[in-house]
């Protein structure tokens, strides 16, 4: 049997906790700005290990989003209940998809429309809140999400989904400062929480962030920033050929021209500059950070526009064109934004798979040697362990069913094996719209954006993935400022009767399923591990749930009131563990899901974060 307070790791009162005593002895909300103590670098690094803070998006730099605490377990989850609820507010409901920081006894949370709260971890009330004042025009490609904050020094930091980052004292959240990075009138745009790495070359720390917009034509780009002032330090751009910026000037531009992967080069006036000057392969998600080797690694967006015809020389075929550096993992030297390494996954990618979700950095044994390795989950279906110390591929597996645009990825060269006739047609001459295939994942993905868990106590990784398919065909596109820029039409539908959502565990070393659990609606929520045996995410329909890390059985639920599509956090404050999450529908699923959307209409909108801790009973 564990006991309650199994390996939680206690500290003396902080600061912040005693003004907190006192201010609840005095009827204060709002807490002093002197009370609370500067994030530094050391406790970034530490965010796993530590318990009482959650400082970054993952969990920590190698985004593993595990806990070692064990307070909460599989002899007594069944005693958790709600601790308090905080409802967002107002009319602006719509999807929440954040994870959540703690802090000194207060969680930051950002929150659909581009808006951060501070609440206090103890009670829920509020400390202060910040809403963006968003012009009209923006162009969010997936509902008005944010997916949460960073946090250094004084400051907490989140982008905006008119393409700023916004720099606020976390104490008050007053602005500090905010710095634009595109024209949201292009369909630049920013939903993924920064990063905070400290150059191991240097010791300068930096807040590192990327765009959004691919579905309107925008060249992706990641950015590295002094988390004091803003200033700009470096910008990569993320298609081949596009300049980048090093203190202000021009450096050098990304991939090497001697070897072009897009049909661009003036030299082979093969007129197909367009797609090329508009071709995405935004890194939209968190990145991860390896202090060992310095490295930035992130992942790559689509290319633009979804139609691979326009990205291919006329008359050759699309696997003859790769579209550099899109729908991969990209590995960046922090101390210039030069790109060390790149491993795609999708080449000439033409079903919108990109390359955005989580990279999760682990380690193995093999042979006797510890392999340091990547592990991501991509949209196409394929399970990817790439060996993050300089690209080389591993290994990759199919983690959902009837993968149908490739067989299986290469085990020599890491590519693909495509499937003939799985690439929509481009239109007859004279015709709008090409003839329409069956793929499956569809561009919704095998698994999307919510990140999975690695568990440091089964070796196994828990992955929230979705089993449909997809309707496809191509259509005439040419670009146009400000509009879609896709070339591609879709309807998705259901593969199975009994369920859409399907949370696996699996072994990255053999690419075994050790359990699995399914669910009617799409799986759009992160998902949690912890040292205690469980395994937590939310579901469309409302519920947290927890699992048995080992048998996958299912052991507690809780029904939140709307879909939850946000990442679980857990943390301890007064000897007590707490699991901490948002609740609120939307995202892509009810607003380009075809019969998804139809399927997941029912389901509430809503705004809320919940806490929940043991009950004293027995």
């Amino acid at each position: 049997m564990r006991t309650k307070t199994a390996n939680l790791t206690l500290k003396p009162l902080t600061a912040m906790m005693r003004a907190a005593a006192l201010g609840a002895a005095l009827g204060l909300t709002a807490l002093p700005a002197s009370a609370s103590t500067p994030v530094t670098w050391d406790d970034i690094q530490q965010d796993q290990a530590t318990t009482d803070d959650v400082l970054g998006y993952g969990i920590g730099p190698k985004a593993q989003r595990y806990s070692p605490m064990d307070a909460i377990n599989t002899d007594n989850v069944k005693r958790l209940v709600p601790a308090w609820t905080y409802s967002f507010g107002d009319e602006k409901q719509r999807g929440q998809e954040s994870q959540a920081l703690v802090h000194d006894g207060v969680i930051y949370v950002t929150g659909s429309y581009s808006r951060i709260f501070a609440i206090d971890a103890k009670t829920g009330k509020q400390i202060w809140s910040y809403t963006a004042r968003l012009p009209d025009g923006i162009r969010p490609c997936c509902d008005v999400v944010n997916r949460g904050a960073a946090i250094y020094g004084d400051k907490v930091f989140f982008g905006t989904l008119d393409a700023k980052v916004v720099a606020l004292n976390k104490d008050t959240g007053k602005v500090v400062w905010r710095e634009t990075f595109g024209d949201y009138e292009e369909g630049y745009t920013m939903t993924g929480a920064p990063t905070i790495v400290k150059d191991q070359s240097t010791g300068r720390v930096m807040l590192i962030h990327g765009s959004s917009g691919d579905e309107f034509g925008v060249v992706g780009k990641l950015f590295a920033r002094d988390p004091d002032t803003g200033e700009e330090i470096w910008m990569r751009p993320f298609v081949e050929g596009h300049m980048g910026r090093l203190n202000g000037e021009e450096s050098t531009p990304t991939g090497d021209p001697a070897a072009p992967s897009w049909p661009d080069d003036p030299a082979r006036e093969t007129g197909k500059v367009e797609a090329w000057s508009h071709g995405g392969g935004a890194p939209w998600q968190s990145a991860s950070y390896d202090a060992e080797t310095n490295t930035i690694i992130v992942g790559a967006g689509n290319p633009a526009p979804w139609n691979t015809w326009e990205r291919t020389a006329e008359g050759d075929d699309p696997r003859n064109w790769d579209n550099l550096y899109t729908s991969g993992q990209v590995a960046v030297d922090p101390s210039t934004g030069e790109v060390k390494w790149f491993y795609q996954h999708t080449p000439n990618d033409a079903w919108d798979f990109s390359g955005n979700n989580e990279l999760v950095l682990f380690e193995y044994d093999e042979d006797g040697e510890t392999v340091k390795a990547t592990a991501h989950a991509d949209r196409n279906g394929f399970f990817y362990v790439v060996n993050r110390e300089n690209g080389d591929f591993i290994r990759a597996f199919p983690f959902v069913d009837n993968i149908t645009w490739a067989s299986h990825i290469d085990p020599d060269s890491g590519r693909p094996v495509e499937n003939e006739n799985q690439r929509p047609p481009k239109p007859a001459p004279g015709e709008e719209r090409g003839e329409s295939i069956e793929v499956s994942p569809p561009f919704l993905g095998g698994k999307n954006w919510n990140p999975m868990a690695y568990s440091q106590d089964t070796g196994l990784f828990y992955v929230p993935g979705n089993h449909w398919k997809e309707e496809y065909w191509t259509e005439n596109v040419s670009y146009s400022k400000g509009n879609a820029y896709l070339g591609q039409g879709f309807r998705i539908r259901r593969m199975y009767d009994d369920h859409v959502g399907i949370l696996r565990a699996m072994d990255p070393l053999t690419g075994d399923v050790a359990w699995e659990h399914k669910e009617p609606l799409p799986l759009w929520a992160g998902v949690l591990a912890t040292k205690g045996g469980l395994v937590f995410t939310g579901t469309g329909d409302g519920y947290l749930k927890a699992f048995d890390a080992e048998s996958g059985e299912e052991v507690w639920s809780f029904q939140t009131g709307s879909g939850i599509i946000s990442s679980p956090i857990t943390w301890e404050m007064d000897g007590e563990q707490y699991i901490g999450i948002a609740s609120g529908y939307g995202g892509a699923v009810p607003l380009w899901g075809g019969d998804m959307a139809v399927l997941t209409k029912p389901v509430p909108q809503g705004g809320s974060f919940w806490a929940f801790k043991l009950a004293d009973f027995d």
